[in-house]
C-alpha cells in the first residue's frame, strides 16, 4: 500500500481537499476573503474529495475499485471546477485587483494527481494480468 506511487498521489490529493481550501481564499466579495469554510456546500465538497480520496488507498486490494473511486472523485471535482468557473465569471474583477483566489485551483491540481494515481493504478493492473498470463 505505502510503496506504490498512487498512494502518495492520493495523500497529495487528500491533503489538498483537506487543508488547503481553509487557508487559501476562494474569491473576494468587496474587501472580505471568502474560505472554504464559509460556504457549507464547497467545504462538504471538499471533505468529500478527501474522503473518497482516502478510502481509494485502502482499496489497494481491489484496483478496479480503486480505478472507480477515483474516477467518482474526478466527476466530483469537475463539478466544483464548474461551479468556481461559473462564480469566477459572475465576479467582477479588475484589471488591477483580481478578485478570483488561488484557492480556485484546488481542484484543477486534484484532478492532476487524480489522473497520475489512475495512470499507475492501471499499469499495475496490467503487470498482475501480465503474470497471470504467464502462469
Amino acid at each position: 500500500m505505502i510503496q506504490r506511487i498512487q498512494t502518495l498521489y492520493l495523500m497529495v490529493v487528500a491533503l489538498l481537499a483537506a487543508v488547503l481550501p481553509f487557508f487559501l481564499n476562494l474569491w473576494l466579495e468587496g474587501e472580505v476573503a471568502i474560505y472554504a469554510q464559509d460556504e457549507l456546500l464547497i467545504s462538504i465538497a471538499f471533505y468529500v474529495i478527501a474522503i473518497l480520496a482516502v478510502l481509494a488507498v485502502f482499496l489497494y486490494k481491489k484496483r478496479q475499485n480503486q480505478f472507480v473511486v477515483n474516477r467518482l472523485n474526478m466527476i466530483l471535482n469537475l463539478f466544483l471546477l464548474g461551479f468556481f468557473v461559473y462564480r469566477s465569471l459572475n465576479l467582477s474583477g479588475g484589471t488591477a485587483v483580481s478578485e478570483k483566489g488561488i484557492g480556485m485551483l484546488i481542484p484543477v491540481f486534484s484532478i492532476v494527481f487524480l489522473v497520475l494515481a489512475n495512470r499507475a493504478i492501471k499499469k499495475d493492473e496490467d503487470l498482475v494480468k501480465s503474470v497471470d498470463r504467464l502462469r
